[in-house]
């Protein structure tokens, strides 16, 4: 019998990690009329997507060819530019345009995932290759390139692109032990705990993890945010590398899910911004049940977008070619 080479640790992950993607977004327009939402954000924002473009780079140490990243990303990118124009324009009466050099919405991953993978095999080569990404990515918090080409997320993400290509899952194994389990389940408790207790954090945004906005659009001074940002990589990779320790290696009921986060990546974000600019029903959600309510819609959306029809349209539209 041949033996099951697959990673289901990645499989598990990537489930927790896209059940976050879609929660963050629904929560965003009340999470702050309420403490728990507001809390939940900032924890999915401080690791979600490193977490996600952590586990891109390690399944990216094969070089694509380009005929493959423009078939798989690049066709993709501007059929779903299209869909966002039509859906924003004819349906929902949002102004917009085809503004192809700056993504709508989720779409700028698919972007930032073509020139990782065509940079990193280059960036590779050069000495100390992640300490530079990473001032890179502090050094472009000083810029003013808003969402053009999505340039300021591709340089504040590389280095967990970076990272998770250079990582190797077979020296985990010495860390996933009861005291590592015991550690992590410590730590994430600590976490949660500075959470609901520190004051600090609440008088910032949270989008200084998100990569896209500049320090002056912060309001913050240029060592101000250039040190918070740091700390940012730090918490972000800590929170990384933690998960691992935690989520269960082995397969189980829902690990097919994390075969399928494309489909549900990308068709989370329509139904998002119906909702969302359709009607108000997301900006109404203040009490712990409609909370519970709307998490619980969260879960349910992710396993109707990971039906085969949803994740056939996906793979049809990667290869058009």
């Amino acid at each position: 019998m041949k033996k099951d080479s697959r990673e289901y640790l990645f499989d598990n992950y990537k489930v927790l990690l896209i059940l976050l993607v879609v929660i963050g977004h629904f929560i965003d327009p009340c999470c702050e009329q309420n403490p728990y939402l507001y809390e939940l954000k900032w924890a999915i924002v401080a690791f979600h997507m490193p977490a996600f473009i952590f586990i891109s780079g390690y399944f990216s140490k094969q070089i694509p060819s380009i005929k493959k990243l423009v078939k798989s990303l690049v066709i993709p990118y501007f059929t779903y530019e299209i869909v966002y124009y039509l859906l924003y324009t004819f349906v929902l009466d949002k102004s917009t345009g085809f503004y192809f050099a700056r993504p709508k919405f989720t779409l700028w991953y698919l972007m930032a995932l073509f020139v990782w993978r065509i940079a990193a095999p280059f960036v590779q080569r050069i000495p100390h290759h992640l300490a530079l990404s990473i001032a890179g990515g502090l050094l472009i918090g000083y810029t003013q390139l808003g969402n053009f080409l999505s340039i300021p997320r591709i340089v504040f993400f590389f280095p967990f692109f970076l990272a998770g290509l250079s990582f190797d899952s077979s020296k985990l194994e010495k860390y996933r032990t009861r005291a590592g389990y015991a550690g992590a389940l410590a730590l994430l408790g600590g976490f949660t705990i500075f959470l609901f207790t520190d004051k600090l954090h609440r008088t910032m945004t949270w989008y200084i993890f998100y990569g896209r906005y500049s320090y002056a659009d912060m309001e913050q001074g240029n060592l101000e945010g250039a040190l918070v940002r740091l700390v940012c990589y730090g918490i972000s990779f800590l929170l990384v590398y933690v998960f691992m320790l935690v989520l269960p290696d082995k397969k189980r009921s829902y690990s097919y899910l994390g075969q399928r986060t494309m489909a549900i990546y990308i068709f989370h974000g329509l139904v998002y911004s119906c909702l969302k600019y359709g009607s108000n029903i997301l900006y109404s959600v203040e009490s712990n049940s409609e909370s519970v309510a709307l998490l619980l819609f969260c879960v349910a959306l992710v396993w109707l977008l990971s039906r085969k029809p949803f994740v056939a349209v996906t793979n049809k539209v990667a290869n058009l070619l």
